[in-house]
């Protein structure tokens, strides 16, 4: 899931939030003029200039100009995955991952007019829809991996003290990256996203961590296309709030 949070979303220090706000801001950047001149016409230029900063700041940040279109948040995804992992053991994994995207989505509401233009630009665009859904399943398959590795943590102590954030490794650290560097990399693929060197060994997620992966992906598109439609009817919360409730009930069928 694709996740697009403001410049002034919460957590991280000084640094990241400096980091996150510069990101959020080439990415509506390059929303915005593509929304008005169409993707193709927009230059990594024009970019960094509407922003404010230099082309080698942009590429700081993204590795291609596409990117900027369709990575709206690459670190939303794995800050999602952390407080997923960090929730209280007792909670269900689908409570567990609601109260972890509800977090990362507390600005939704002032982002209504940003994810309307994101969508007319992949609408516009075939080649950034199919690239859009590229990184969203990326995104699913790293959320698949978190889910079933708190699931095993039930049963290993040491899996456990790691996810609740009492060891020392950390599998979502990501280093900042001061120059684009893409080698090794496939063409449309996210360094931040991409799982580390030795995990290709490890067994893939289970049919429960795919299923709730993909359907937490998809309560989120539904939730901000509904709001969408009708902004003044419900907050985003209330409607993200229901969805949810909706999954956890197991789909009853609405009263007539």
């Amino acid at each position: 899931m694709h996740i697009m949070t403001g410049k002034d979303a919460a957590g991280g220090g000084l640094r990241e939030r400096k980091k996150r706000a510069t990101r959020a801001a080439l990415a509506e950047a390059a929303v915005r003029l593509a929304a008005e001149h169409g993707a193709d016409q927009v230059t990594v230029e024009a970019i960094s200039a509407a922003a404010g900063v230099s082309v080698r700041t942009f590429f700081n940040y993204f590795d291609s100009r596409d990117d900027a279109f369709v990575v709206v948040d690459a670190d939303a995804s794995k800050r999602v995955r952390q407080a997923f992992l960090a929730a209280p053991p007792e909670l269900p994994p689908l409570e567990a991952l609601r109260e972890a995207l509800a977090a990362e989505l507390r600005e939704a509401e002032r982002q209504h007019e940003l994810w309307s233009l994101h969508a007319r630009v992949l609408r516009s665009a075939p080649h950034l829809l199919v690239r859009n859904l590229g990184a969203q399943m990326a995104d699913e398959s790293g959320l698949a991996e978190a889910i079933a590795r708190r699931i095993r943590a039930g049963d290993d102590p040491d899996d456990d003290a790691v996810a609740s954030g009492g060891g020392t490794a950390d599998p979502e650290a990501v280093p900042h990256r001061d120059q684009p560097d893409t080698a090794g990399a496939r063409p449309g693929s996210h360094p931040e996203t991409a799982p580390p060197e030795g995990d290709a060994d490890r067994a893939a997620p289970g049919l429960y961590p795919r299923l709730l992966a993909a359907v937490a992906g998809t309560a989120v598109r539904v939730s901000v296309q509904h709001w969408c439609e009708r902004p003044d009817e419900l907050s985003f919360a209330d409607v993200f709030r229901e969805v949810f409730d909706l999954l956890a009930a197991g789909l009853p069928a609405p009263a007539r």
